[in-house]
């Protein structure tokens, strides 16, 4: 693995990851108006009980931050972290009208990011998160979800 030309800072701690993440979200909401930042620990609490490593846990916490234009893709890339967090980052974010076929192809090319995927697709599929929406919102999201963790070959498990 290689580190961008800024390996000699030391690489920034979870604890630093996860204050990034909730610094850069912080005022944004879920589709139900809960504060952003308890999807982000969700996922990042998923990842550590499937048993990822920190790689996956710093990209848990991130995993929205450049989709969502709550960090730039060049403060990503300037980062004091792994390449491989970079790596599952930029795999796991959706691109414009990118097709759901490529984009699970994208995750499943990458090591470490189906992991994060997983976990994400299983908090955004929770129903008790969903319960609060729409019937017409829940419908959309729940076959959404349902066809990405196909193309990915996740069960519906979640």
């Amino acid at each position: 693995m290689t580190e961008t030309p800024r390996t000699s800072r030391n690489p920034l701690t979870l604890a630093q990851v996860e204050a990034t993440a909730r610094a850069a979200h912080a005022g944004q909401t879920d589709k139900a108006g809960r504060p952003y930042a308890e999807h982000l620990r969700a996922v990042a609490e998923g990842v550590r009980e499937r048993g990822g490593d920190e790689d996956q846990i710093a990209a848990a916490w991130l995993h929205d931050a450049v989709e969502d234009d709550a960090l730039s893709p060049q403060w990503l890339r300037e980062a004091a972290l792994s390449s491989r967090t970079k790596d599952i980052v930029l795999a796991v974010t959706k691109r414009a009208g990118e097709p759901p076929e490529a984009y699970a192809a994208r995750i499943l090319a990458t090591p470490g990011a189906p992991l994060v995927k997983e976990a994400d697709l299983a908090h955004n599929a929770d129903p008790a998160r969903l319960a609060v929406l729409d019937e017409a919102t829940r419908m959309r999201l729940t076959e959404k979800y349902a066809r990405m963790r196909a193309l990915l070959g996740q069960s519906d498990a979640i």
